[in-house]
């Protein structure tokens, strides 16, 4: 198996491709309309809006509250009409 260097949160970037596009086929295929995945998206949100008040890790949970927002802003995970 080839060397696969250390790259700092490509673990996580991965999976928010992945996840992205997951959401994407979805919607594409008219599994999920785009509601469902907005809802999926700000309850995922939600989650970590609630985790950033009780958890020691509070900046992580907000900075992932952002990114979820601005991935709900951007239209990245449905493909807006």
């Amino acid at each position: 198996m080839p060397h696969i260097p250390y790259i700092p949160d490509v673990a996580g970037n991965a999976a928010l491709a992945i996840c992205e596009s997951l959401l994407l086929a979805l919607n594409d295929r008219k599994i999920l309309p785009e509601r469902e995945i907005v809802g999926i998206l700000n309850d995922a949100a939600s989650a970590h809006l609630d985790a950033s008040a009780n958890d020691d890790q509070a900046e992580m949970h907000k900075a992932v509250v952002a990114l979820i927002n601005r991935i709900l802003a951007g239209g990245n995970s449905v493909r807006r009409k």
